[in-house]
């Protein structure tokens, strides 16, 4: 497994053990993550269940895209969303309140 598909797998896990905190949340998430490691993956939230797979999603509410290595650092603790966000390492297209909700998950 990748370590993308790593990261994505863990995300699933900690979600699905404290699914109270996705109460209620709705969506579809995809990240386009480019340069060395990358790849397309989508997260889908519903009824405080998530589930991860690789690939677009047709049906993405909130796309966040970046370079493979900073979305690393950023779940790391690394990388400050918010400064990600307003130095251009991280765009979102779509709905930006469930981007802000992002941080539940991450």
């Amino acid at each position: 497994m990748s370590a993308l598909g790593e990261i994505f797998a863990e995300l699933q896990r900690r979600a699905n053990v404290h699914p109270e905190r996705l109460q209620g949340l709705s969506a579809v998430y995809q990240f386009e993550l480019t340069g060395e490691g990358g790849g397309t993956y989508h997260v889908r939230i519903a009824d405080g269940q998530t589930a991860v797979a690789e690939g677009p999603a047709p049906d993405a509410g909130c796309t966040v895209q970046m370079e493979a290595a900073d979305f690393q650092a950023l779940v790391a603790g690394r990388l400050n969303p918010m400064t990600a966000f307003m130095t251009g390492k991280l765009k979102v297209r779509g709905d930006l309140n469930l981007a802000m909700k992002l941080q539940s998950l991450l």
